[in-house]
């Protein structure tokens, strides 16, 4: 698999958010090399619920509509059996295309072949599947990149000596192995560094706070958490708060969530990792508007990568927008 990491700043997408949109009623042919625009662009995102895939939903939509596309944003909640019925809608609606986050690495696969059975071109968007050559293209942060960037602050953050705990998030999701990978490369470089306890909290801060709530009580000596997303990392001061021990345990974080920057700059959250979810979402429509002009994405490789960028109590005022930090 040959992997090309575009580096990309997240500032790029900041105006974006105020981009207002005009809708077409035509319907846009999928990749025979017509300059019509119009149609439907589904997008399926994970859960809304979540600030980062809401701004991911709120993103590919608002570029679409300004492209001249209407646009059906739905979500799967991370299951794959309503992310096929979603995909089932999408093709019953005749859609252009399909800007899709993945429910599950392999269970996701029968969703994207059906869609291509369907002649619907389906751009991937924050993971990617365990096939190449499915669809048209997989645009996701570097994730491997914001781990050691992640572990390399929270290393200079806790010191080289400490008891810590790790959140590890949905394992169907690529990303989560790719992170705790990415932390572990890091942070085995240090002798003193000691893993006390590692708990599966699915990218959830309700999950978050319980499992560390369970680690607190079977290991009170922990000093450090280190999550694989915001939300886990937010649910863990939460229960560090209410066991009297935010001062004492020092907590890193991975997306770049308004919320983390909120506890970034209250003092209880040490950083987190910016994922360009905001770059992305907007790429994946530009390259979806390409395809159905040209037949052709305009991107060299399927899978890019875009490079994270560390958000610290140094540069959290730069933080302009959810997702979005200037330059």
């Amino acid at each position: 698999m040959k992997r090309k990491a575009a580096i990309v700043l997240a500032a790029g997408a900041a105006l974006i958010v105020a981009l207002s949109g005009c809708a077409s009623g035509s319907k846009a042919d999928t990749g025979s090399g017509t300059k019509s625009k119009g149609g439907l662009i589904s997008i399926i995102v994970n859960d809304p619920s979540n600030p980062y895939w809401k701004v991911e939903g709120d993103i590919a939509s608002a570029e679409a509509k300004r492209l001249g596309y209407t646009t059906k944003v739905s979500a799967h909640k991370g299951d794959t059996n309503t992310e096929s019925t979603l995909v089932d809608t999408a093709i019953t609606n005749k859609s252009a295309a399909i800007i899709l986050d993945p429910a599950n690495a392999k269970g996701s696969i029968g969703a994207v072949k059906k869609a291509n059975a369907a002649h619907i071109p389906v751009f991937l968007v924050n993971a990617e599947i365990d096939q190449e050559g499915l669809a048209k293209a997989q645009l996701v942060s570097n994730n491997a990149q914001g781990a050691a960037l992640g572990a390399q602050e929270w290393v200079k953050d806790v010191g080289q000596t400490a008891t810590y705990a790790e959140l590890f998030g949905a394992p169907s999701d690529n990303n989560a192995a790719t992170r705790s990978n990415g932390y572990q490369t890091v942070l085995s470089q240090y002798p003193g560094l000691h893993k006390a306890a590692q708990e599966v909290a699915n990218w959830d801060r309700t999950q978050g706070h319980d499992k560390t709530q369970s680690i607190l009580q079977a290991h009170p000596d922990i000093t450090a958490i280190i999550a694989g997303n915001d939300e886990m990392a937010l649910g863990a001061i939460a229960a560090l708060k209410e066991a009297g021990k935010i001062a004492q345990v020092k907590v890193g974080g991975f997306d770049g969530s308004p919320d983390a920057v909120a506890a970034i700059k209250a003092g209880e959250m040490q950083y987190t990792v910016l994922q360009p979810v905001a770059t992305f979402s907007k790429k994946a429509v530009d390259e979806a508007d390409h395809f159905i002009k040209t037949g052709k994405t305009g991107a060299s490789d399927e899978k890019q990568a875009f490079d994270c960028v560390l958000i610290t109590k140094d540069n959290v005022d730069k933080y302009t927008s959810p997702f979005v930090l200037s330059k």
